[in-house]
């Protein structure tokens, strides 16, 4: 798997949205994958089969009704976003196995990190001692994706409170930031050793194929 990496730095929500359906419809088998590493200012984002009762107070905080799998999130400076342009038939995933897939690699960066990193394969999402660091939510369309996820990095993670993350109530998140006993690598690092981390499971799970 040969993915192209494009850091597009602080981005409006609803430009990339439409952007990644264009892109979608747009390709063909030759078009090589992508993944777009960014971050949002502050927006709240609700599932395609998201229920509005998991959001509580949003204050001045926008809500965008997404076509992503999953129920509310949030997004916000300080949070590594990445989203996945991928063609499943060429990888051989179904949409679960992406998910698991997208979750393995963000574990390995984590684990790489000497953070304790497990990935839930019911509540899906990536987690350390029980709180979520990492949220995912993808849309498949002629068996490519888009959307992707969310790793909480070096943020103001208050605005979580004004939900039920993921649709579960009383779930706490958490960030790379306060596990780390060294400087936080920057967000474009992140997202390069996360790229590098999807090849590998990718290699990895062509291999087990073989």
């Amino acid at each position: 798997m040969t993915i192209l990496v494009k850091h597009l730095g602080p981005s409006d929500y609803l430009p990339v949205w439409e952007a990644m359906k264009q892109f979608t419809s747009t390709r063909n088998a030759d078009t090589p994958d992508e993944l777009w590493l960014l971050e949002h200012p502050p927006v709240f984002t609700l599932g395609q089969a998201g229920k509005k009762e998991h959001v509580l107070n949003p204050g001045d905080i926008p809500l965008v009704q997404s076509d992503r799998g999953g129920q509310v999130t949030y997004h916000g400076p300080g949070q590594l976003v990445g989203y996945c342009l991928f063609d499943l038939k060429r990888l051989g995933l179904g949409p679960r196995a992406l998910v698991e897939f997208v979750e393995d690699a963000l574990v390995d960066v984590l684990v790489a990190l000497d953070i304790p990193a497990i990935a839930n394969r019911e509540a899906h999402g990536v987690y350390v001692h029980g709180k979520k660091i990492a949220s995912l939510g993808l849309r498949i369309r002629k068996s490519c994706s888009y959307h992707g996820f969310a790793l909480n990095v070096d943020m103001d993670l208050e605005p979580f409170t004004r939900i039920n993350p993921c649709g579960y109530a009383g779930l706490e998140m958490t960030q790379l930031h306060d596990y780390l006993r060294h400087e936080t690598p920057s967000l474009p690092e992140l997202g390069e050793r996360i790229a590098e981390a999807l090849q590998e499971v990718s290699g990895a799970a062509a291999a087990e194929k073989s």
